[in-house]
C-alpha cells in the first residue's frame, strides 16, 4: 500500500513520501473479538479528523493481518519498556530490596503483568483509543515520601554469626524470612495508599466530575505539578549515575544520538509483498532510541567486564558498571512465576499515605485527559466525546486498584510515547495495542525475562533516567507555552509555586521529627504532604490561579483548551467509543441516559 505525503504533525513527527510495502493490505475478516465494527472507514473522511491531515494505513477500528499485529505489538512493549522498568528500579532502595535480586524480578514481571490487563481494560470497554497503560512516576513521588517517614528507614545490614555450619544455616534461613518481611511489610503500605486513594480517580470518572474538575485547573496548575516529577528525581538519578559517569554519559549520548541526531535517517528495510522482495524506508532510530542507547551502553559495559577492564571489588568507582554482578538473579529465578494479587501479603492503610498518593492520582488524571485527545486525533478518531473522557478516567482507577491488588508498587496511565509511535506507524489500529497487552502479560509470566534486566548496570539505568527524568520536567514546562509569559501575575505563580515545591519538601527532609503535634498520625500526613513535591507546587499554583485576578487569556485557559479539543467542529462516527456489546442494553432502558460514563449519556444531553 501507498503511503501518500505525511505532514508533520504536532507530536513532532517529520514529513516524509515513502512507499511502505511491510503493511500489506487490510483484512477484510471481521471478528467480534474486543473490538466493534462499526462500518467500512474511510481513509479521506478519517483525514478530516487527524491533526494537519495524517494519512493512516489503519485507522481505528481496521484489523490489520495477524503477523503484522504482533510486529507492531511487539514495537509498542519496546516503546513502554524503559519507563515501566524504571519503576521497579527506583523503588528498589526505599523499599530495601537493593540487594535482593529475586524481588526485583519478581516486581519488574508483576507490573508488565498488570500493565497488559490494564491496556486490555482501556483498549476494550475504557476510553478504547489505542493507548497503552503502564506505571506512571506520578506515583513515584508520593511513593518516596511514604518511605521516608522514620518507620519505614531500611535497617542496617548485619553481618551473619558465624558459630557453626548448623547455626548459620539456620542463622541465613531466618535473615531471609525477615529481609522479605522488611521489603513486604513496605510495599503493603504502598499497596493500601493507592488502593484507597485510586477510589478517587474511579469517583471522578464515573460521576463526571472530571469535567467540572477541570474548569478550575490551568496550565499553571499543571506546569509545576508535572515539572516537579521530574525535578524531584534528580537524587535517584544522580545516585544511578554516580557509579560511573562514563558510561552514563556514554548511555546519555546514544540516546540523543539515536532520537535527535539520527532522527531523520531512515533506514533501508527488506519486506515481502506481492510474491516478491521489496526496499523500503523506516524511521529505526526515532523509534527505537531509549532502547538502542540503553543496548549500546549495556554492551559497552559487557565488554569492559569480560576483558576485566572495570574494577573486581565492590568498594571501587566504576565497580557498579559490571554486567556480572547480578547474575545470580537470572540463574536462579524460575522459568515462569504467574503473579497473582495479594502475593506480598494484605495491603495495610493509613491516612497520611492515602491522602499523599491522592497528590499523584490527580497528576495522572490531569495528564492521561491530554493524552487521549492526542491519540484519538492520530489514530483517525473523533475528539473523545464526554463519556468516554469519563470512562477512561474511571478504568484507570480501576487499573490503578488492580496495581495496588497485584503489588506493583505503582499505579497505572497512559503512555504518550507510544502515542508518538501511532503518527510514525501511521497504524492506529486498536487491535495492535490489544496485542501489545497480550505480549506483556505473556512476558510478564516469564520469569527469566524479567530476570535478565536486573543484569543492567546501574550506570546505564542511570543515563536513562538522565534523559527520561529531564523530559518529564520539560513537558510540565511546556504547558506554559499557553500562558501569557509577559504577565507578572503568571510569573509570580509559577516561580512561587515551583520554588515553594522543592524549598519544603527540602526542609521537612533535613529536619526530621520538627512536627510534632501531639497526633501521631497528623503528624504522618504533614509529613507526607510536605515532603511531596509536585503536591505543594500543584496546590500552591491551584489556589493562586484560581484566586489571584486574572483573565482567562492571561492565564491561557482559553488556549488550552481549544488546543486540547481541536478538531471537536469536525462531525464524524463516534460509535467508535461505543462499548461493545451492550448498545441495545443501554438505549433500551431510560436510566443508562443518566450515567455519564455510557454512550447513552451523551447522546441525550
Amino acid at each position: 500500500m501507498h503511503l501518500t505525503t505525511v505532514e508533520k504533525i504536532e507530536l513532532g513527527l517529520k514529513e516524509q513520501e515513502t512507499d511502505n510495502p511491510a503493511f500489506g493490505e487490510k483484512d477484510s475478516d471481521e471478528q467480534p473479538q474486543l473490538t466493534v465494527n462499526v462500518g467500512e472507514p474511510h481513509t479521506e473522511a478519517l483525514e478530516e479528523n487527524v491533526d494537519k491531515g495524517v494519512d493512516l494505513v489503519y485507522s481505528l477500528n481496521d484489523r490489520p493481518p495477524w503477523y503484522l499485529c504482533i510486529l507492531l505489538g511487539f514495537q509498542h512493549y519496546i516503546l513502554a519498556f524503559g519507563g515501566i522498568i524504571a519503576v521497579p528500579l527506583i523503588l528498589a532502595e526505599p523499599l530495601c530490596i537493593k540487594d535482593n535480586n529475586a524481588a526485583k524480578s519478581q516486581l519488574i514481571s508483576t507490573i508488565f503483568f498488570v500493565s497488559g490487563l490494564c491496556t486490555l481494560l482501556q483498549t476494550a470497554i475504557g476510553t478504547r483509543l489505542p493507548i497503552l497503560q503502564g506505571g506512571t512516576f506520578s506515583f513515584i513521588t508520593p511513593t518516596l515520601a511514604i518511605l521516608a517517614l522514620p518507620k519505614w528507614q531500611c535497617p542496617a545490614a548485619k553481618p551473619p554469626v558465624m558459630l557453626s555450619m548448623q547455626l548459620q544455616n539456620s542463622t541465613n534461613a531466618l535473615q531471609m524470612e525477615s529481609s522479605d518481611e522488611v521489603w513486604m511489610s513496605r510495599m503493603r503500605e504502598i499497596q493500601g495508599a493507592i488502593l484507597v486513594s485510586s477510589l478517587l480517580q474511579i469517583v471522578l470518572g464515573f460521576t463526571g466530575l472530571v469535567g467540572f474538575v477541570l474548569k478550575y485547573i490551568g496550565p499553571l496548575a499543571i506546569a509545576p505539578t508535572i515539572n516537579l516529577i521530574g525535578l524531584s528525581l534528580f537524587i535517584e538519578a544522580g545516585k544511578k549515575s554516580g557509579g560511573h559517569w562514563g558510561i552514563a554519559a556514554l548511555t546519555v549520548c546514544l540516546i540523543l544520538l539515536f532520537s535527535q541526531y539520527l532522527s531523520k535517517v531512515d533506514v533501508p528495510m527488506i519486506a515481502y509483498k506481492d510474491k516478491k522482495w521489496k526496499v523500503f524506508q523506516y524511521p529505526l532510530f526515532k523509534l527505537f532510541s531509549a532502547l538502542f542507547g540503553m543496548c549500546g551502553g549495556w554492551l559497552v559495559c559487557f565488554l569492559l567486564t569480560i576483558f576485566d577492564v572495570l574494577p573486581s571489588k565492590s568498594d571501587e568507582y566504576g565497580y557498579s558498571a559490571r554486567t556480572d554482578i547480578s547474575l545470580d538473579a537470572v540463574t536462579n529465578s524460575p522459568w515462569f512465576h504467574v503473579p497473582y494479587p495479594g502475593q506480598w501479603g494484605m495491603p495495610t492503610v493509613s491516612v497520611s499515605s492515602v491522602l499523599g498518593m491522592m497528590a499523584g492520582v490527580l497528576a495522572s488524571t490531569m495528564e492521561s485527559i491530554g493524552d487521549y485527545y492526542a491519540c484519538a486525533r492520530l489514530s483517525g478518531a473523533p475528539p473523545p466525546p464526554t463519556h468516554a473522557v469519563n470512562r477512561g478516567i474511571a478504568v484507570e482507577g480501576i487499573g490503578c486498584i488492580l496495581a495496588a491488588l497485584w503489588g506493583t508498587g505503582n499505579g497505572t496511565t497512559s503512555y504518550s510515547q507510544n502515542i508518538a509511535a501511532l503518527g510514525i506507524t501511521k497504524v492506529g489500529s486498536r487491535l495492535v495495542l490489544q496485542t501489545t497487552g497480550i505480549l506483556m502479560i505473556v512476558l510478564g509470566i516469564f520469569g527469566k525475562f524479567g530476570a535478565v534486566f536486573i543484569t543492567i548496570p546501574d550506570p546505564v539505568i542511570g543515563g536513562m533516567f538522565l534523559v527520561m527524568f529531564g523530559m518529564i520536567a520539560a513537558v510540565g514546562i511546556s504547558n506554559l507555552q499557553y500562558v501569557d509569559l509577559n504577565s507578572s501575575r503568571n510569573l509570580l505563580i509559577l516561580g512561587f509555586s515551583t520554588f515553594s515545591g522543592l524549598v519544603l519538601p527540602t526542609w521537612f527532609h533535613s529536619n526530621p521529627g520538627i512536627i510534632d503535634t501531639g497526633i501521631k498520625e497528623l503528624d504522618q500526613v504533614i509529613v507526607v504532604l510536605f515532603t511531596t513535591h509536585m503536591f505543594i507546587g500543584g496546590f500552591f499554583g491551584f489556589i493562586l490561579d484560581n484566586t489571584i485576578p486574572g483573565t482567562d487569556k492571561e492565564r491561557g485557559i482559553n488556549n488550552w483548551r481549544d488546543k486540547v479539543q481541536e478538531g471537536s467542529k469536525n462531525m464524524c462516527d463516534q460509535s467508535c467509543y461505543d462499548i461493545p456489546f451492550c448498545n441495545r442494553v443501554f438505549k433500551r432502558f431510560r436510566c443508562f441516559q443518566y450515567l455519564p460514563f455510557l454512550p447513552s449519556y451523551e447522546t441525550n444531553q
